[in-house]
């Protein structure tokens, strides 16, 4: 059996038109299956630049593909169980920025190149006010396009015409608005000249989106079933869920270079993106950060399990029926129609989601998914939402590292993992102090916790000790069932 490559797989050749920070499972089961639909179908004909965001990745495997890798997607359509495997052909190049600087940059200087599509986690959109160097690798995702911009505008003058549609799929708030803040933010310390920084604003349209669908990445317990259909061995499969919604800020240049809404797929440009954002990100990315050091640290691997266990299925649906829903301001029975297809979503039989994906940058993943919860909860209702609160101990708990007796394979940014060390190298058995340091690190959150309610400080200390001295499994069964 042989590796999938241009070898034994007809590929098209295609100018790139599109860049893509981010070479990981969402962007491969997402944006490039919707750009191959678009390609397959005559809307667009586009090949894709696929660049590494970080100093580890994949592009090297995708490199020895050709680009190419399958795509598994499987889930409930219509009622029916449905399978199906697609070979996606639009990456085109593959590079590592930090070892292939020059040739990276020379893609600013492409008359083809038209989009920039990107997700590099909630962590990734963020000014690194060190990245004062652009004749080496810039670290941040901001400073890389930065200085990929730059090139372009010194390449061809400051034509205004030469500006690209730049789409951010991170999951923060006006996505495309804050990365434009970072970028000009950036420009402002490296003291770059007002002619770019004003072609930086004129040119370039920024994109706010909101994109949706679960991947839970390598089956690796499939893997063999996918070779004999396909007939090949391929180390970059990726496998997602046939649900997908991708809603887009209306702007004309964007609908004319990315008319990804043509081709009868679930993509929406919409004048204001915000009600199906904050519905998305609360309720689904929100219960899978609620979820994940809950389930977790009582043994538990993957979202499916999770849900079908009786005591943190229920957990996680009195989190989202009860603490969710009510701060968001749509009517109730949309949210609920919604609630209940998240729930369906996540027992999805065919999907093997592990927790231990979704942990990645939890830190920041609990400031943006589930911190506006609590505050909301906190104002609408003026009472505290207790299942957040016993998900924020049990994340916590989480960044102790240990599983038992088993090291947690935490990953995150340094500077947070150095500092949930810190709190626990620091703990002597009172945990109202570990409470008080962990609400009110305003670093992490942006925020004293300790001051959004007079008994949050002792809520989060008791179920702390609660977990800390019963462990997770008897203390979220005493929660679920007091």
């Amino acid at each position: 059996m042989q590796l999938l490559s241009g070898k034994i797989y007809k590929k098209p050749q295609r100018k790139i038109k599109i860049m893509q920070f981010g070479e990981g499972n969402f962007l491969r089961a997402f944006a490039d299956w919707i750009i191959q639909d678009l390609n397959d179908k005559g809307a667009i004909d586009a090949g894709v630049a696929v660049v590494q965001p970080m100093p580890f990745g994949r592009v090297k495997e995708l490199a020895e593909q050709d680009g190419l890798y399958t795509l598994r997607l499987e889930g409930i359509d219509g009622g029916k169980n449905v399978k199906s495997s697609k070979v996606i052909d639009v990456i085109g190049d593959c590079i590592n920025p930090y070892e292939e600087y020059e040739r990276y940059l020379s893609y600013g200087e492409s008359a083809d190149l038209e989009v920039i599509i990107s997700n590099t986690t909630e962590a990734g959109i963020a000014v690194d006010p060190t990245d004062t160097d652009f004749t080496v690798c810039p670290k941040s995702f901001p400073g890389k396009l930065l200085a990929l911009l730059k090139r372009r505008y010194e390449h061809f003058g400051g034509d205004e015409s030469k500006g690209l549609a730049i789409v951010p799929c991170e999951l923060i708030d006006d996505n495309g608005g804050e990365l434009y803040r970072c970028l000009t933010e950036l420009a402002e310390i490296n003291k770059m000249d007002g002619g770019f920084k004003a072609w930086l604003k004129k040119a370039n349209r920024f994109t706010s989106t909101l994109v949706d669908r679960i991947v839970p990445g390598y089956p690796k317990n499939e893997i063999e079933e996918i070779r004999r259909e396909t007939g090949c061995i391929d180390n970059n499969v990726v496998k997602g869920e046939i649900f997908h919604l991708w809603v887009l800020k209306k702007e004309e240049h964007i609908q004319k270079v990315l008319p990804a809404d043509k081709t009868g797929l679930n993509v929406i440009f919409a004048d204001d993106i915000r009600p199906y954002k904050q519905r998305k990100v609360k309720i689904l990315n929100g219960s899978h950060t609620a979820m994940v050091p809950v389930a977790y640290l009582c043994g538990i691997d993957t979202v499916g399990e999770a849900v079908n266990d009786g005591v943190i299925g229920k957990f996680v649906r009195d989190f989202i029926f009860e603490e969710v829903n009510p701060t968001i301001n749509l009517p109730q029975d949309e949210m609920t129609a919604f609630a209940e297809s998240v729930i369906e979503r996540y027992k999805n039989p065919y999907i093997r989601h592990e927790l231990m994906s979704i942990a990645l940058n939890s830190t920041t993943k609990f400031k943006t998914r589930l911190l506006p919860t609590l505050t909301d909860y906190v104002k609408i209702k003026n009472a505290l939402p207790r299942r957040l609160l016993f998900a924020f101990s049990a994340l916590v708990t989480f960044y102790k590292g240990k599983r038992g007796n088993d090291d947690i394979a935490l990953s995150d940014d340094p500077a947070y993992l150095a500092k949930w060390k810190e709190l626990w190298s620091g703990f002597c058995g009172d945990y109202e102090k570990l409470a008080r340091e962990a609400l009110g690190w305003r670093e992490a959150w942006d925020t004293d916790m300790n001051e959004i309610h007079p008994d949050i400080t002792r809520t989060v200390a008791g179920y702390l000790k609660d977990i800390g001295e019963k462990g997770m499994i008897t203390a979220v069964k005493e929660f679920v069932n007091g």
